[in-house]
């Protein structure tokens, strides 16, 4: 049996089952005026030491099935072309090393599943964003995994292939990990390649940073904002959860990004192909 949501979510401190209490009315506002600031905002300690105690049990039995990856990606998880110039951002690769906890391998009693599916927490999540409706993802392998990062591991900076992504630190690494994120680098109107260049080569000035402690929820819009998580140090896993949201309950992951994280593409990631929400360059 899955558990109730008071047992997974801080309801005492953050009470976002009911969207009419002040405290949560604050919270939500707080949330939005960082998303609007910066497309990133953190609630510290949102889920409780109890529950993520249970995610990280889980994510350790559910290990051995990891898919793990290694490789040298641009922002847009795409192919090298070479009809571009060398310093067009599509040609500038980096590396990345991760594995993920696929969503279809979650267990029944899964607090991180029970949490996602939860009309509480899309309802916040919606609020914070000041969009709706928005939905759960249709991807049945990237709507809520576990992202497994050994020591030694990085992920390079890339965008995100939906709109809206909830981070919840499980476990953090001794050293490194940290979320490395830049605001809105791109729009739907305009992929804004000089500036991805400038921080692919290095500039730091776009970049903000985000120190996540195990528990805290993190709502992130990776769609436009180039982001990436830097080296695991020292001898800990991280783990960190993914539940994500997105603006068209149709949308998958293209094949190409989904063997890429996940290991394979279902038939729905081939279907669904065709039928994008943008024309963004991945």
């Amino acid at each position: 049996m899955s558990p109730a949501l008071e047992q997974i979510i801080d309801l005492d401190r953050y009470p976002i089952h009911d969207p009419a209490d002040p405290v949560t009315q604050a919270l939500v506002e707080q949330c939005r005026a960082e998303l609007d600031a910066v497309g990133c905002c953190c609630v510290r300690g949102f889920i409780r030491p109890e529950s993520v105690a249970r995610m990280l049990a889980e994510a350790e039995r559910l290990k051995p099935q990891t898919y793990w990856s290694e490789s040298s990606n641009n922002p847009y998880m795409t192919k090298d072309d070479p009809s571009l110039p060398e310093d067009h951002p599509k040609r500038i690769f980096n590396k990345r090393t991760n594995g993920f906890i696929n969503s279809d391998l979650l267990e029944g009693d899964s607090d991180l599943r029970a949490a996602y599916d939860s009309d509480e927490m899309l309802r916040f999540v919606s609020d914070c964003l000041g969009v709706a409706p928005i939905y759960q993802w249709a991807d049945p392998l990237g709507r809520n995994p576990y992202s497994v990062m050994e020591p030694g591991h990085e992920f390079a900076w890339h965008f995100d292939g939906n709109e809206f992504t909830v981070s919840i630190l499980v476990q953090g690494a001794e050293k490194g990990g940290m979320f490395e994120y830049c605001p809105d680098l791109r729009s739907p109107e305009n992929e804004n390649l000089e500036a991805v260049t400038k921080v692919l080569r290095g500039d730091r000035g776009p970049v903000h940073e985000l120190d996540l402690q195990p528990g805290d929820l993190q709502i992130f819009k990776g769609r436009f904002s180039m982001h990436r998580v830097t080296q695991i140090e020292g001898s800990r896993t991280r783990y960190i959860a993914l539940p994500t949201y997105v603006l068209d309950p149709h949308s998958v992951n293209r094949p190409e990004r989904a063997k890429q994280f996940y290991g394979r593409a279902e038939p729905i990631h081939y279907e669904r192909e065709a039928q994008r929400p943008d024309r963004l360059l991945d």
